[in-house]
């Protein structure tokens, strides 16, 4: 993986900070427990202080290094001509790596720019990274609703996604952003869906569409955001053709 020149914020800043606070609160009441000789409160205490601290160096390793292995490694199989869309690109993590290897494609970013989602988001801060990233001339980015894209059908070669389709907080919508994504896919397009909830739906509802070559798989330690309980998972699918 290639150095990174851009910043792109941390992933859902308030979880970490919860996270943070959190263990250095039973820290410090293991201290006061072991002062006042209260033994085993104190045993406890630190334990779930240091086992909510290796989980906030979880997530941070991941959202600040991890995530950008894991894309690396599924991005290698672009040939560098494709059409890409990145639905609900934020900063441009994901947009901005496949840009790098579409010498002769170009990468579009489409989202609706919310900070909650992740700090410092916005289309100006997208497009500073990719004058960093030295892509900015084949980077499109596109302020739209994932519900409903503003895009022809059979636009794009690749549609990618990464942590974004879960902050539609109800079901069907989650449900018309698959569709949608699937919509503006050509036959014979590749489809990498990545989240933390939801992915079984994602899939089923790829499969009532009738898309028959799609799975999901398990991203890997890389992409833990706190441990195993709260991983990533990959849904891959191929438009039929």
């Amino acid at each position: 993986m290639s150095k990174r020149h851009g910043t792109y914020g941390f992933d859902a800043p308030g979880a970490i900070a919860g996270l943070l606070f959190g263990a250095i609160g039973l820290i410090a009441l293991a201290v006061i427990s072991f002062v006042q000789d209260i033994l085993a409160a104190g045993i406890a205490f630190l334990f779930g202080g240091l086992y909510t601290l290796a989980s906030a160096a979880s997530y941070l390793y991941t959202t600040r290094r991890g995530k950008f292995a894991v894309w690396a490694e599924e991005l290698q199989r672009l040939q560098g001509d494709e059409r890409l869309l990145d639905i609900g690109c934020g900063r441009g993590a994901v947009l901005l790596m496949a840009a790098e290897r579409l010498g002769k494609g170009r990468a579009t970013g489409v989202d609706l720019w919310r900070k909650r989602d992740r700090s410092g988001n916005g289309d100006s801060t997208t497009r500073a990274n990719a004058e960093a990233e030295g892509v900015s001339d084949r980077v499109e980015l596109v302020t739209g609703d994932m519900r409903d894209l503003p895009f022809g059908d059979d636009a794009f070669d690749v549609v990618v996604s990464s942590l974004a389709i879960h902050d539609i907080r109800d079901a069907e919508g989650r449900a018309q952003a698959v569709r949608e994504a699937h919509r503006v896919l050509r036959p014979g397009g590749l489809m990498l869906l990545a989240d933390f909830h939801h992915t079984p739906a994602y899939e089923a509802t790829l499969r009532e569409i009738g898309v028959v070559d799609v799975r999901r798989r398990d991203a890997g330690w890389r992409f833990w955001y706190g441990g195993p309980w709260f991983g990533t998972t990959f849904v891959e699918a191929r438009k039929p053709a």
